[in-house]
């Protein structure tokens, strides 16, 4: 890749540190695009004895890139999303994709491709640990950052791209049971 086009890629991309999600971390300030992504991109690592038979470095490179059009966009909640949001990130994802290499673009192209039609166990994979990635930052998070929709949303939020495998069935319990555990906590006070 031309010197000049990678650092105008990654000065771009270099958004996703300044770009805040609606999650909070446990020192009470908004979490980056880029840590969430970091932080998925280590729950992939870190499974990958659970998944001798998938190709875990597509997994990560799954988590890397997801939310690479929100350097451009921004982060919408994904239960704010509106098919508008869904198509301005794509434009924004194809502006980005455009800097890079072909070989380069052709890989990530087909990467978002495999992604959105989740047919691969690895694009389900990389699905069940993005939804639950979201899911333990509000757990970590001071109660009070939730709104109120929160509430119930946090005890539910992805457990269909949870279905994937038992493994990813038996962390989303766990996660439950953290948010169950946060609320009633907050009753109590």
């Amino acid at each position: 890749m031309d010197p000049r086009k990678y650092i105008e890629f990654l000065n771009t991309v270099e958004k996703l540190k300044c770009n805040t999600r609606h999650s909070w971390t446990s020192s009470g300030r908004r979490e980056s695009v880029a840590e969430h992504t970091w932080r998925l991109s280590l729950m992939a690592l870190l499974c990958a004895d659970e998944y001798p038979h998938l190709d875990i470095n597509k997994v990560i490179k799954m988590c890397i890139i997801h939310d690479l059009g929100e350097a451009i966009t921004g982060d919408v909640p994904s239960f704010f999303k509106t098919d508008a949001h869904e198509k301005k990130e794509d434009e924004a994802i194809d502006r980005l994709l455009s800097m890079l290499p072909d070989g380069t673009r052709e890989e990530f192209s087909s990467l978002y491709a495999e992604m959105e039609a989740k047919k691969t166990d690895e694009a389900r994979l990389y699905k069940a640990l993005d939804n639950m990635e979201a899911v333990v930052s509000h757990n970590e998070a001071d109660i009070s950052t939730w709104i109120e929709f929160e509430y119930s949303e946090n005890l539910v939020y992805g457990a269909e791209n949870a279905e994937f495998s038992e493994w990813t069935r038996a962390l989303r319990r766990e996660l439950r049971k953290d948010s169950e555990r946060k609320i009633a906590e907050s009753k109590e006070k």
